[in-house]
């Protein structure tokens, strides 16, 4: 070879030793790069918060005192074991859907109204996928005249129940006749964290607004109680109200804020509001307009690391109204709205005339 042949090549060999030097500092700091991303990156476990209006799940049998004559063989539901089991079948088929938009075992904690008793609630957490995700019930007896009360249904891998009650409503101007649903307060830890989870159904929008006010105000007695008794608890109101997110029971008595700014020690935040008033979604319709009765409000220490998505703590991550097409009249006079059990005396093999919501809380592990 000659000299300048050889020049040409030594001239080459150090371009290409260049070129590898080069790609072998861009490959070291890709490598540092993704390493420390990796030990910067932090584990958040997540959980799913639930609620659903279940619409009359009755069984079969009188319960004596009871006004659950429609739910019989002669009454004005024609209630039979096969509506009964197209009931619970309908009723578990949405209850294990929720949370599964994000998580595939599905929500850890679900309130429930209108439900019977005990036994329907052993019947809907014995349906062939409730029984397969674990899920238990607490159910308490309360002394509603129609024989409705509420329940929590929960994944016992996930949340673990230590002490429930049931604070009876109580009318303020004495009344003793027309007893109601009382507030079921469940308490134990999720994610390691103290949570007190309360699920109510408000008397109905066939009563004046003052006595919704009234379930704001007692319920918002209850849980400053339980604050002032455990400062470090995280608390969720949730169930149907029958009243918006706007209505005084919810914004002025029960103090559950639009806006995460408003929030102050002792209030909660609904973002139930917004969805409802700032983008026109709702859980039940009535003559053509949504409202949004079925609400989940959270304490102040679960939205106070969201702006800097600190989640030292439970936190409230995401929320949405529970929707699907099996869920909804596909034709009629009512399509677009939640298909009912039965309407008009006719049965229709539904679901509820109410929509469920589902939230999300994370917290880092």
């Amino acid at each position: 070879m000659s000299r300048k042949g050889l020049i040409f090549v030594v001239e080459i060999i150090k371009n290409v030793l260049k070129i590898m030097k080069k790609l072998c500092f861009s490959l070291l700091m890709l490598f540092v790069l993704a390493a420390t991303s990796k030990a910067q990156e932090r584990q958040l476990v997540c959980h799913a918060i639930a609620f659903y209006n279940l619409e009359n799940l009755f069984d079969t049998v009188h319960d004596e005192g009871k006004n659950d004559y429609d739910f019989l063989a002669d009454g004005s539901y024609k209630w039979d074991k096969q509506k009964y089991e197209h009931k619970l079948a309908n009723m578990s088929k949405v209850l294990c859907d929720l949370g599964t938009d994000k998580l595939p075992y599905g929500a850890s904690i679900i309130g429930v109204s209108e439900v019977e008793n005990a036994h329907a609630m052993t019947d809907l957490c014995n349906q062939p996928c409730m029984k397969e995700r674990g899920y238990e019930f607490v159910h308490i007896e309360g002394p509603d005249k129609r024989g409705v009360d509420c329940a929590l249904i929960y994944n016992p891998k996930a949340f673990k129940v230590e002490k429930a009650f049931l604070p009876l409503y109580v009318y303020e101007n004495g009344d003793t006749t027309h007893a109601t649903r009382g507030f079921l307060t469940v308490q134990g830890k999720l994610a390691g964290d103290d949570l007190t989870v309360i699920v109510c159904h408000w008397p109905s929008r066939g009563a004046e607004g003052i006595f919704r006010d009234w379930g704001g105000k007692q319920v918002r007695q209850l849980t400053d109680s339980i604050m002032a008794s455990n400062p470090n608890m995280h608390i969720v109101v949730m169930g149907d109200m029958n009243d918006d997110p706007d209505n005084t029971s919810m914004a002025k008595y029960l103090g559950a804020k639009r806006y995460e700014k408003e929030v102050k020690q002792g209030d909660f935040y609904n973002p139930w509001w917004e969805i409802l008033r700032g983008k026109g979604q709702g859980t039940l319709s009535y003559q053509g307009a949504w409202n949004l009765f079925d609400q989940i409000v959270f304490s102040k220490n679960m939205i106070d690391g969201r702006p800097k998505k600190d989640y030292k703590q439970l936190t409230l991550h995401s929320y949405h109204i529970f929707q699907r097409d099996y869920l909804m009249q596909e034709s009629g006079k009512y399509k677009g709205t939640p298909k009912r059990t039965s309407s008009g005396g006719v049965w229709l093999d539904g679901y509820s005339d109410h929509l469920p919501t589902c939230t999300y809380v994370v917290k880092e592990q």
